[in-house]
């Protein structure tokens, strides 16, 4: 189970496809939110069609890294009123998850994190059923840490040192990726700009703020997006929510220079990632591991707000590996074009394009998805 992003789905995915191959009489069934329903089943539905997708009741707590305890107190409308449905959905949701795994009876139950994860963990441990959870931020989920004493097994994104999960049961295994992502030659990323409509003789750069988008990156992308095109192609994939407002302002742009989508399936994503010159991108693990694993040069914009300020936190460890630029969505707020400048400086600097692509591959963590199915199968012999 996970969900909330496609970063919790992917890795999913992933360590199913291994699981299959290390148990291949094993039956799975997903378990998600329903807020990102619709993109879980078409990205496990692509990869894996024989697995049925199941949604259950769910909620999240609020808390946001930049406002202090007191300016989240007072918040009524938009923290905490809906951190009080909320709980109310989180104690259904376990009851649903109650219900559900009392008439499946699975052997394991694996979560690999988001809000989701809470209810059915809960159940999970008052049914007895072994729990496998996997952390990939390298600041530990309020879920993951709720769940974590009641775990079998933990796997995690980053080194251990950033975790206080128990060492006796905690494992490095990094962040499950699709089996195979590599680096693509150069005749191959022109391939696959061709395949998307892209103009291959110009550079293209993709742009994407995860699986449920982000409106400062879309909004700063269209704000200058006419000095982008002068150096570079864009494909710019937006999230569902504004892809219909931003698809209309631009619809005018030549589609070989200029191409938006609300969303793109798992597989189709890594493609559109590896016929990239340059990935700007949110600072999800999930997504900086696959584009290490394709060795794409990368700039990092981290949402500050979220908990705990993951993203911050997983941008700073690229930062200082020297293996992305980061750059502050305030500072595009303010200065826009400084996301056009970067492009610039970087497409200008072919050794520098090099340098980021080497240092960022050094990230890349090629066996996690069979390492971390091994983590699964062997919860079920316990």
């Amino acid at each position: 189970m996970g969900g909330g992003s496609g970063g919790h789905v992917t890795p999913v995915a992933a360590v199913i496809a291994e699981i299959k191959r290390q148990a291949p009489s094993a039956e799975v069934r997903f378990w998600c939110d329903r807020k990102f329903a619709r993109e879980a089943k078409a990205t496990m539905h692509q990869q894996h069609p024989d697995v049925s997708v199941h949604t259950i009741i769910s909620g999240k707590f609020r808390r946001y890294h930049n406002l202090s305890l007191w300016r989240q107190l007072v918040n009524v409308r938009t923290i905490v009123l809906p951190n009080i449905i909320d709980s109310f959905k989180i104690a259904a949701g376990t009851l649903e998850s109650v219900y559900k795994l009392l008439r499946w009876k699975p052997d394991v139950v694996f979560a690999k994190g988001g809000f989701v994860c809470l209810p059915a963990g809960v159940a999970a441990r008052v049914l007895g059923i072994p729990l496998v959870i996997h952390d990939s931020d390298t600041h530990a989920g309020l879920t993951s840490r709720i769940l974590s004493r009641w775990a079998v097994s933990i796997g995690t994104g980053a080194p251990l040192e950033n975790y206080s999960y128990p060492k006796a049961k905690t494992h490095f295994v990094g962040i499950p990726v699709a089996t195979g992502l590599a680096p693509v030659s150069k005749q191959k990323q022109t391939e696959l700009q061709k395949q998307f409509g892209m103009d291959s003789t110009r550079p293209l750069v993709v742009v994407t703020g995860g699986g449920l988008g982000a409106k400062r990156i879309n909004d700063t992308t269209v704000a200058v997006i006419d000095n982008l095109l002068s150096i570079c192609n864009v494909f710019l994939v937006t999230g569902s929510a504004q892809y219909d407002s931003l698809k209309d302002v631009t619809k005018h742009y030549s589609k070989s220079q200029f191409r938006i989508e609300p969303h793109v399936p798992s597989s189709e994503f890594v493609q559109a990632l590896a016929a990239a010159d340059i990935v700007v991108s949110r600072a999800g693990a999930t997504t900086m591991l696959e584009m290490a694993a394709l060795a794409k040069p990368t700039i990092l914009i981290p949402n500050a707000r979220l908990t705990g300020g993951h993203q911050v936190k997983n941008a700073r460890a690229y930062e200082k590996g020297r293996a992305a630029v980061v750059l502050s969505e305030e500072e595009l707020v303010v200065s826009p074009n400084l996301l056009v400048d970067t492009i610039g400086s970087l497409l200008h600097n072919p050794k520098e394009l090099q340098r980021l692509a080497s240092s960022v591959h050094a990230f890349a963590t090629p066996h996690a998805a069979r390492d971390m199915a091994a983590l699964v199968i062997a919860a079920r012999k316990r």
